[in-house]
């Protein structure tokens, strides 16, 4: 059942990814880089973030050992995480994963949510604690479809990623 959510919410990011329209509350409105190269700043970093779920009314769910092995067999994946609303998920409201290109770099993205103040309030909670424990944190660019930009067409600057040059018209 966990892994089926974890599932879903990796499936959902990914649809920011293709040409599928999206539900505007299911729209990517913010999106960061952290990097949490060990197993204790992942830890640190999860326990921020479900302390801040909480607080917000929200969940967090997090893949196991097992799953992200299972995981790992299609792409290596050493997190996988998403911060959920309502009893039964009625929707993904963060998530925080890595992938084979950029494994212990951990993409953390916001959706608009269904509650958009409600969903604001928690990352506008969450983003201060987590650039004070892991400074490096570097926005991501969105595109115009809400997805994140593949990392191979992404430029880091003082003020976060941007989109290659030689890369931005697929993205438009």
């Amino acid at each position: 059942m966990r892994a089926t959510k974890l599932l879903i919410a990796l499936s959902l990011i990914c649809a920011g990814c293709g040409s599928a329209e999206q539900p505007q509350w299911a729209k990517t409105v913010a999106a960061y880089e952290v990097p949490l190269p060990t197993n204790s700043d992942k830890a640190r970093f999860l326990g921020i973030l479900s302390n801040q779920a909480k607080a917000a009314g929200f969940h967090l769910d997090v893949a196991t050992d097992d799953e992200l092995r299972a995981l790992s067999e299609v792409s290596p994946i050493t997190m996988n995480a998403a911060v959920w609303r309502g009893p039964d998920d009625q929707e993904v409201v963060a998530s925080a994963m890595d992938f084979k290109t950029h494994i212990g770099r951990v993409w953390l993205t916001f959706s608009a949510g269904q509650d958009a103040g409600k969903a604001a309030r928690f990352r506008e909670r969450l983003m201060p604690l987590i650039k004070a424990a892991w400074p490096d944190t570097a926005s991501l660019p969105i595109t115009p479809d809400g997805g994140i930009p593949l990392d191979e067409d992404l430029v880091r600057t003082s003020s976060g990623y941007v989109v290659r040059p030689s890369a931005a018209a697929k993205y438009h």
